[in-house]
């Protein structure tokens, strides 16, 4: 008896750690984003167009989000922002297409049709996307951050994304002095990142400052994608 109370007493006090999640597409509204958000639709199912399989078809409705029937929308940024948090995404994108998540804005876990391939970079999915340039053309700088292993689902298959991400840290002057990090990253439930430091923003926002807290950002612009469970709670290092 006494060995179930504390089980019980310890695990109360792991839930009472835990913060709520917050839904970011709670009732079929943007209300949690601003942007442009005249292209993006909501729908009750998607699936790859069988005419051409680099597009989205979808049935009008609720649950997803899908990003129009030319797979081309406005960046989507959260109004709040956030220091630590964690996120759990669920997308769907058609065949060579490409999207991304950005944490603060600023540092991105790709988003592409990846699967199958073999020498991996961070330009592929769940990779941590490379810097880069764009004058006088667009160019990586880098190599970005290859995920551990190639866990990207086929195009046109819901897959899963869960990150927890730790904010840099400052100093009283403003100065950075702890790097901003993946505590843990997993695609389709496999680990693709463990306790990454990330020691500046990715694609050509590396040149920008960081900051202690900032907006999530879905990426839109880029082919086809649909989201959904999009939520986010804060994070408190054990």
């Amino acid at each position: 008896m006494r060995t179930l109370c504390l089980l019980l007493a310890v695990s109360s006090s792991l839930f009472a750690d835990e913060q709520p999640w917050t839904e970011l597409f709670a009732n079929d509204k943007l209300d949690a984003f601003t942007g442009k958000q005249d292209a993006w639709a909501f729908a009750k199912s998607i699936s790859l167009d069988p005419a051409n399989p680099k597009k989205l078809k979808f049935v009008p409705g609720s649950g997803i989000l899908i990003n129009g029937e030319k797979g081309t929308a406005a960046d989507l940024y959260s109004k709040e922002k956030f220091g630590d948090h964690e996120v759990h995404l669920e997308f769907c994108i058609a065949k060579g297409s490409n999207s991304g998540l950005k944490f603060h804005g600023h540092y991105e876990i790709q988003i592409t049709d990846s699967h199958g391939k073999k020498k991996l970079t961070g330009d592929d999915c769940g990779g941590i996307y490379p810097r880069a340039e764009f004058k006088p053309k667009y160019r990586y700088l880098d190599d970005g951050i290859a995920p551990k292993e190639n866990a990207a689902k086929p195009a046109g298959e819901w897959q899963t994304l869960d990150v927890i991400f730790l904010a840099p840290r400052f100093d009283k002057d403003g100065k950075k002095i702890v790097n901003a990090k993946l505590v843990k990253a997993t695609l389709n439930r496999e680990v693709i990142h463990s306790d990454q430091e990330l020691q500046s923003p990715t694609g050509h926002n590396h040149t920008r400052p960081e900051r202690a807290t900032g907006p999530l950002m879905l990426q839109g612009d880029h082919g086809p994608v649909a989201f959904r469970n999009f939520k986010v709670r804060g994070y408190s290092a054990k």
